[in-house]
């Protein structure tokens, strides 16, 4: 080091910037992050704990998100099997958060906006998707799907 120099952050990415850019990921990444320590800890089997699904309750179906809470609890404990049987579009949500998360944190790190473009194709297959998944697991061959 030459006299008089003194150290600074790596050249290329200013570190109040980056901070910045950070501060909103690192947010997202706490509320989710404090919903599943919540979840976690508050046992979805108990009842009492949360509301019941007015869909289930007042015409005895089962919605896409019924299993939901059972899920995020299983998989916070790291039962995979447990959490897939309660709802698997719900485990899938939650690594796809992962994905797009991590993606997101490396592209604001970056200074590189993030989007994500979806389109009608994608928008009517997902959904197609979640009412495939709803009407098969109301069906008497579907009860493997119901949590």
């Amino acid at each position: 080091m030459r006299s008089g120099a003194r150290p600074g952050p790596p050249t290329g990415i200013p570190v109040r910037g980056a901070v910045a850019r950070l501060a909103v990921p690192a947010g997202v990444l706490a509320a989710v992050a404090g919903a599943f320590a919540y979840v976690g800890g508050v046992d979805p089997y108990e009842p009492g704990h949360y509301p019941v699904c007015p869909l289930l309750r007042f015409t005895g179906v089962y919605c896409p998100g019924c299993g939901g809470l059972r899920s995020a609890h299983a998989f916070v404990h790291g039962d995979l099997t447990a959490a897939l049987h309660a709802n698997a579009p719900a485990v899938l949500a939650y690594l796809g958060f992962a994905v797009l998360w991590t993606v997101w944190v490396i592209r604001a790190a970056r200074g590189r906006p993030v989007r994500v473009d979806l389109g009608p194709v994608h928008l009517w297959t997902l959904g197609t998707l979640l009412l495939v998944f709803t009407v098969v697991r109301n069906l008497p061959f579907g009860g493997w799907l119901i949590p």
